[in-house]
């Protein structure tokens, strides 16, 4: 399985002779990432906000996109696969797992982007499990992956560097991807990060964005 970064939590996983496109948002987007994009195979949006999803861009491919309700309600000229949590999506020899996911809040979170319908998606090609949990607050599962990435950046949206440590080691991860780190608005403590993961004994990669690891 390789993993290529992109900005925020654009993440393109191959594996099995195919491509999926996870959460190709707006932010910090380039050009150039149109033409990488237009190879995936098929596309997984978690919620609606614009840094998980750039409608203008995606309405154009001819490529099944599979994401909730709530996203197809607000952005109507895109044809998505709707799914809901507990969905299983079978994609060839993919399993793909559609699991809960809850979107924390602020007050500086204006009303209409409030997210009611969140999920997260966990990869299994039959070697590797990879749990992407969108941006999520910390909660009680019973969910299983060798791989996670996940936000961290906090600020009542996210898990923190320290829940996120907790959170990785009850699912078992032998690896964790941090992301959500790429918008200047929420910037993500790199000290407090490294002193959890450290203190928990968590093996973490930072990929720069457009770098590929090879699970």
């Amino acid at each position: 399985m390789k993993i290529t970064k992109y900005p925020q939590s654009c993440l393109m996983i191959e594996t099995n002779n195919q491509k999926i496109l996870v959460d190709a948002g707006t932010l910090k987007y380039k050009d150039k990432y149109l033409e990488e994009w237009k190879q995936a195979d098929i596309i997984l949006i978690t919620h609606k906000h614009g840094d998980h999803i750039y409608a203008d861009i995606l309405k154009n491919l001819e490529i099944s996109i599979y994401s909730t309700k709530e996203v197809q309600e607000k952005y109507p000229n895109i044809k998505f696969h709707v799914i809901k949590e507990n969905d299983v999506i079978t994609f060839g020899d993919i399993k793909i797992e559609v699991v809960k996911a809850i979107h924390g809040y602020n007050p500086n979170l204006p009303d209409e982007n409030e997210v009611f319908e969140n999920v997260g998606y966990i990869i299994d090609d039959h070697k590797c499990r990879l749990y992407i949990t969108s941006d999520t607050i910390c909660f009680n599962n019973d969910y299983k992956a060798d791989v996670v990435a996940l936000p961290i950046t906090a600020h009542g949206l996210t898990m923190s560097s320290y829940e996120a440590s907790l959170y990785s080691k009850k699912i078992g991860a032998k690896l964790v991807l941090p992301t959500h780190m790429d918008n200047e608005m929420y910037p993500t403590n790199m000290e407090y990060m490294k002193k959890n993961f450290d203190k928990f004994n968590i093996h973490y990669q930072v990929l720069e964005i457009e770098e590929t690891i090879e699970i």
